[in-house]
């Protein structure tokens, strides 16, 4: 499946204008994401263009990298950059039209910015009726009273308006009971949940040296100041650039690129000065997921930080190799696919289970060729995934430990291409290499090129990047079982999975 980095610059949409006194409440709820961009992602080999898997990454935008094996082409993250000026709509007038520049280039079928609909509608203004004269007067404050009285309350509102209108030597106010008592959310509730977790979840800034970058997510690691995030959320700070970290209740922080690992699109930053009372969020078990499970997703989509979402996990071991299609290489994953809404900006938050422990890292989405509204930025579609947050925390503690990240091989090259029915070991390894690393696992357990390997373990494996994603799930050391095609026939080898530290 092909998914693209979340991450161009998009403008915050403009706040709409006041409602009038008594325009009539709307339907349904309209949300006006404000725009933001995201980002690239870590090095890895390109994605070649119909390669399975490929996404989104929603977050701020940065480079990708990664190894070889991939996905299709995945939107990474979740994040914004560049403003534009909000359009409003005065009380007595009608609205300003939109600013022409929003939504901004890529982005997926956010686009009203919140202007006025025109004459009587959100922007136009609203008259009060005049006071009427006459002697019908008594009769009519008569008729309010008792009908507030037969209302039990439910009609004192109107009681006091017409009331006053018809009653110039003085007021008559019929109020209504209060009810209801104390709200008490339990601990299961998401109203629950969010209020726990959000404390602990930030929004990221990143600033290159030249003055690009983005805005991203990400979530308390542990009580040192480690925040843990996606690599193309901060990949434009790494060499020389700014981070920002700002948490919900307002606090600014300085941070920088403690490590990255751009297969994985896993990336840890520390905050400078960070404070003594920072709350880590509990970390779940991503192996005990289940279908159908509940899913809370934290972030900040196109800007609006501290934005919750709620889903369900639609699918688990989904591979995806997500790109910002900017030429980048990708990363690779064997995902948590989500139907909480997940958008530029979201990338490198956390996704909760019901119980609010984190199982996973938002870092892609699946979207349609064109945002709409004549741009080509993703939005969500109800396809977001996610990094198991197992592997997650392995590769985290990895680079808090050597700055570097370690990455499981079996060291042997293989196709990118679809249509293979597999992971075809190719002729030759990159820039003329051996296929076949002389000495490593696979040429150990007998593997040889033109091989296609068909599963690693009980996973089905249809193709060189979804062997990538899989294999990355494990650690160096870890033993497994591959299954292989050659001259027509199934084979099986046992072997020991070797390990290559950093992204180069």
């Amino acid at each position: 499946m092909s998914t693209e980095n979340e991450g161009t610059a998009v403008p915050p949409a403009p706040s709409a204008p006041p409602v009038p006194v008594d325009a009539p409440a709307a339907s349904a709820h309209q949300e006006r994401p404000a725009p933001d961009g995201g980002a690239p992602t870590a090095p890895i080999p390109p994605v070649p263009p119909g390669a399975p898997g490929a996404g989104q990454h929603p977050g701020a935008p940065v480079p990708q990298h990664g190894p070889s094996a991939g996905h299709g082409s995945p939107e990474h993250g979740f994040g914004h950059g560049a403003q534009g000026a909000p359009a409003t709509g005065g009380p007595a007038g009608p609205p300003s039209p939109p600013d022409a520049s929003w939504p901004p280039p890529p982005a997926p079928s956010y686009g009203d910015g919140g202007t006025g609909h025109g004459a009587g509608g959100w922007g136009s203004s609203h008259q009060q009726p005049a006071p009427k004269s006459g002697g019908g007067r008594g009769r009519l404050l008569a008729g309010v009273l008792v009908a507030a009285l037969v209302a039990g309350g439910a009609g004192g509102g109107l009681g006091y308006t017409l009331a006053k209108e018809n009653d110039a030597g003085g007021s008559t106010t019929v109020s209504a009971s209060t009810s209801g008592g104390d709200i008490k959310r339990e601990p299961g509730t998401v109203a629950a949940v969010a209020a726990k977790a959000l404390p602990s979840t930030v929004t990221i800034e990143a600033e290159s040296s030249s003055g690009e970058g983005g805005t991203g997510t990400g979530f308390v690691f542990d009580t040192q100041g480690h925040i843990v995030t996606n690599n193309h959320v901060v990949a434009e700070a790494v060499d020389g650039g700014k981070l920002a970290v700002t948490f919900p209740n307002g606090k600014k922080y300085d941070a920088e690129v403690v490590g990255n690992a751009q297969g994985y699109d896993v990336a840890v930053v520390k905050l400078d000065d960070a404070p003594s009372d920072l709350k880590p969020l509990p970390l779940g078990n991503s192996d005990e997921v289940a279908v159908g499970d509940s899913t809370i997703a934290i972030g900040a989509p196109f800007g609006l930080s501290n934005t919750v979402t709620t889903g369900i996990i639609s699918a688990k071991n989904r591979p995806v190799a997500s790109s910002d299609g900017t030429g980048s290489q990708a990363s690779y994953m064997s995902a948590l696919q989500t139907d909480a809404s997940i958008n530029p900006g979201n990338s490198g938050g956390p996704l909760l289970d019901a119980q609010g422990n984190v199982i996973g890292i938002n870092s892609a989405i699946q979207s349609t060729s064109n945002g709409g509204f004549g741009t080509g930025q993703a939005g969500s579609i109800g396809l977001g995934f996610a990094i198991p947050i197992n592997q997650a925390k392995y590769v985290a503690q990895e680079l808090i430990r050597t700055g570097k990240p370690v990455y499981a091989k079996i060291g042997a090259s293989v196709s990118l291409e679809e249509g293979s029915g597999g992971a075809k070991i190719t002729e030759q390894g990159a820039g003329g290499s051996e296929a076949v690393e002389t000495g490593g696992p696979a040429d150990k357990a007998g593997l040889k090129p033109g091989d296609v390997i068909t599963k690693l373990d009980d996973r089905v494996i249809d193709s060189g990047p979804t062997l990538i994603g899989e294999i990355w799930t494990h650690k160096p050391g870890d033993e497994v079982t591959i299954t292989y095609e050659r001259g027509g026939k199934e084979h099986t080898a046992e072997l020991t999975l070797g390990s290559r530290v950093g992204d180069s």
